[in-house]
């Protein structure tokens, strides 16, 4: 049974983490509802949620291998000096999440991750994306290349928002991107990259600071959920891409809204 709960998460995981819905705020809600992993002990769970991002971040990895690669033998000096830029990039915009989340960590940990953060944070940033893209202009960065230090500093500090429970990382990253002038695509494309030292980077810091002792069943969970998440990664990803294409981002805006109200309402009720 436990197999078939970490699935379940996968899935969420994949879907989730990729689309601008907050991957955390559903597992936790996931959660709250259903008690996933319930026979486990809660340093576990959590552990289990951060480190099945690993599946997620390998499916970036897989989708744009050689764009990320900066050795990759078909491409000119020029290319590989602009992938190595992309990184250095990449790796300032990490700046702002990582003084913050290493001074934060504990506080995040034990005090925001509950249905009443989430529940904010998705109609907080479900309205964002309606303000933002309700304000039609023509965005001004079209390519990764285009992309300044500047900006990439600008990106990480949204980035650094989406430690608050239900934020959505991908959805404060993009929400702040196209807001200093960037298209959709290249938002949601430097998201995913800015994802990668993040989610490694978290993932190993979470087992280095585990307290237990992983068993082999333990072991076999994770796997199975990191599996999951990045298969269900592959396709999240091809979606959201196709869909920005042709579409802007008001119906997750929409989505989280709603989805707010219903959680409110659920656990109002309930208490």
């Amino acid at each position: 049974m436990e197999f078939v709960k970490a699935i379940i998460l996968g899935i969420i995981q994949g879907i989730t983490e990729w689309l601008p819905v907050s991957s955390t705020g559903h597992m936790i809600l996931a959660d709250e509802f259903i008690h996933l992993l319930n026979g486990k002990n809660a340093e576990f769970v959590r552990l289990f949620e951060v480190v099945i991002q690993l599946g997620s971040i390998l499916a970036v990895v897989t989708l744009y291998f050689n764009k990320l690669n900066p050795f990759a033998p078909k491409k000119t000096t020029l290319q590989k000096k602009e992938t190595w830029s992309m990184w250095f990039k990449v790796m300032v915009a990490e700046i702002p999440a990582a003084i913050v989340g290493l001074l934060l960590e504990d506080i995040i940990d034990t005090k925001m991750y509950n249905w009443y953060t989430v529940s904010l944070m998705l109609a907080v940033y479900g309205i964002a994306f309606l303000v933002v893209e309700g304000r039609n202009k023509e965005p001004k960065i079209n390519s990764i290349e285009e992309i300044t230090y500047k900006t990439a500093l600008l990106m990480g500090v949204f980035q650094m928002l989406a430690l608050i429970p239900g934020t959505s990382r991908s959805g404060a990253t993009i929400v702040g991107a196209i807001l200093i002038g960037t298209s959709r695509e290249i938002a949601a494309e430097f998201s995913f990259f800015l994802a990668i030292p993040v989610m490694f980077g978290a993932s190993f810091l979470k087992l280095i600071k585990y307290d237990g002792t992983l068993l082999g069943g333990e072991i076999a969970i994770l796997i199975v959920g990191m599996i999951t998440a990045y298969v269900v990664s592959v396709f999240a990803i091809k979606f959201l891409m196709g869909f920005i294409k042709k579409h802007d981002f008001k119906a997750f805006g929409w989505y989280r809204i709603i989805l707010a109200v219903l959680v409110s309402a659920y656990f109002l009720l309930a208490v």
